[in-house]
C-alpha cells in the first residue's frame, strides 16, 4: 500500500483534481436528492397539516392540488350525519395568480373557517382573519414582495389587508394564503360553494365503512389523506423527479469518470515500475489492490467532503432563496458514501485491465 499512497501523493495537483471532483458529484447528487424530498414534502404539506383523515372531493376528484373541486349542496350535513364522522371542516381552494408589484405569481388560496380548522399551520406574526377582505400571506411570499402586516394584497381585483404570516405554506412552484371562507365565496361568486372536507372521526371508528358511506353519496368522492397525498406526489413529483433522477445518475457518472480518468492516467505513468514489481513475482492481484486503493482512497475523502460542501450549501440556497426546502437524512449520507465506493470500483477497470495486459519484457523494451 506504500505504493499506491506514493502513487497518490507524488502529484498533489493530481490527487486534489479526483478528490475535488468526487467530492462536486457527490455534492451535487445530495443536493439534488435533497431537493427532491423537500420538493416532495412541500407538496403534501396542506394535506399533512390539515385536520381530519378523510377528504371528500368532487365525484372523480382524486387530488387536493391538480383539480378544481365543488361539492354537492348538502353534503356537510350528510356526511356530519354519518356514524363514526366526528367533525366535517369545510374548505373553498382555488388556484389563483396574483399580481404582486407587476409581477404575476401563482398562489393557492384556501378558504377556511378559523373556528374550525383547515387554515395556516404556523403563524409567525399576527393572527388569522376576523373579519372580511383580511387574509394570512405566507411568510416568503410577503419577504419577496416587500409585504407586511397591515399592507394591502390584491387578490382578483379585491384589497385585502394581511393581518397574519404563515410559516411552511411555500414551495418552489407555489405560495398558500388563506381567506375567510366567505370571502373566498365572494371572490369565486359562488356563495356556499365547498371544494373539499376534511372529517376527523371518533376514535375506533370504521374508516373503510366511514368512506364507504360517503362514497354511496351522489357526486362525491372520498379519500383517506394518505391517498390525496399520494394522488398529489403521482401528480406533480412524477413530472419533477424523472430529470431530477436523471442528473443524480449523469452526477455519479461524471464522478466515476472523474477518477477513473486520473487514476488510469497515474497507472499508465507508472506502467514500467508496475512491470518490474510483476517481473519479481508479484502477482496481478496485488497489483489490483494498489489500483483499487488509490480509487478507494480518493473517492472516500472525496464523498465525506462532498458531504459537508452539500450541506453547507443546502443551508445557503435556503437561506438565499427560501421557497427552496432541501432535506438530508441519515439514509442520504450513507447512500452517498456508497456512491463514493461505487465510484471507485467502476473507476478501477480499465487502470486493472492495463495492469493485468502488462507484459514486463515489454517494459524492458521501451
Amino acid at each position: 500500500m506504500s505504493l499506491a499512497r506514493r502513487n497518490l501523493f507524488q502529484d498533489k495537483t493530481r490527487l486534489a483534481l479526483s478528490v475535488g471532483g468526487v467530492a462536486l458529484a457527490v455534492m451535487l447528487i445530495l443536493i439534488l436528492k435533497g431537493f427532491l424530498a423537500g420538493m416532495n414534502r412541500q407538496i403534501t404539506s396542506y394535506i399533512d397539516r390539515s385536520p381530519g383523515s378523510i377528504v371528500v372531493a368532487q365525484e372523480d376528484v382524486v387530488n387536493l392540488l391538480g383539480a378544481t373541486s365543488l361539492l354537492p349542496e348538502g353534503i356537510l350535513q350528510k356526511a356530519e350525519a354519518i356514524r363514526g364522522v366526528e367533525e366535517a371542516v369545510p374548505v373553498l381552494s382555488q388556484f389563483i395568480i396574483l399580481d404582486l408589484h407587476g409581477k404575476k405569481q401563482p398562489a393557492y388560496m384556501i378558504g377556511y373557517e378559523p373556528n374550525q380548522g383547515g387554515g395556516p399551520w404556523e403563524l409567525i406574526a399576527g393572527r388569522e382573519p376576523r373579519s372580511k377582505k383580511e387574509i394570512v400571506f405566507d411568510r416568503v411570499l410577503a419577504q419577496r414582495h416587500d409585504l407586511n402586516l397591515g399592507d394591502q394584497a390584491e387578490v382578483m381585483g379585491t384589497d385585502f389587508t394581511i393581518v397574519g404570516l404563515s410559516n411552511g405554506t411555500t414551495s418552489w412552484m407555489t405560495s398558500f394564503f388563506f381567506v375567510r371562507k366567505r370571502d373566498a365565496e365572494n371572490l369565486l361568486m359562488a356563495p356556499g360553494a365547498t371544494s373539499f372536507l376534511l372529517l376527523t372521526t371518533e376514535e375506533g371508528a370504521d374508516t373503510n365503512r366511514i368512506l364507504q358511506r360517503l362514497n354511496d353519496f351522489s357526486g362525491v368522492n372520498a379519500l383517506t389523506k394518505q391517498e390525496m397525498a399520494a394522488n398529489d406526489l403521482k401528480l406533480f413529483a412524477k413530472v419533477f423527479s424523472a430529470p431530477l433522477r436523471l442528473m443524480v445518475g449523469i452526477a455519479f457518472l461524471v464522478g466515476t469518470m472523474i477518477v477513473g480518468l486520473i487514476i488510469y492516467t497515474a497507472t499508465v505513468e507508472r506502467q514500467r515500475e508496475y512491470g518490474v514489481i510483476k517481473a519479481i513475482g508479484a502477482q496481478n492481484r496485488f497489483l489490483y489492490r494498489i489500483v483499487v486503493a488509490q480509487a478507494l482512497f480518493a473517492s472516500i475523502v472525496g464523498s465525506l467532503l462532498g458531504v459537508l460542501l452539500a450541506n453547507g450549501a443546502a443551508q445557503w440556497i435556503m437561506s438565499a432563496k427560501p421557497q427552496f426546502l432541501i432535506i438530508f437524512d441519515p439514509v442520504d449520507g450513507a447512500q452517498a458514501l456508497l456512491a463514493g465506493l461505487g465510484m471507485a470500483l467502476l473507476a478501477s477497470v480499465f487502470p486493472t485491465r492495463v495492469v493485468a495486459n502488462l507484459a514486463p519484457a515489454e517494459v524492458f523494451r521501451k
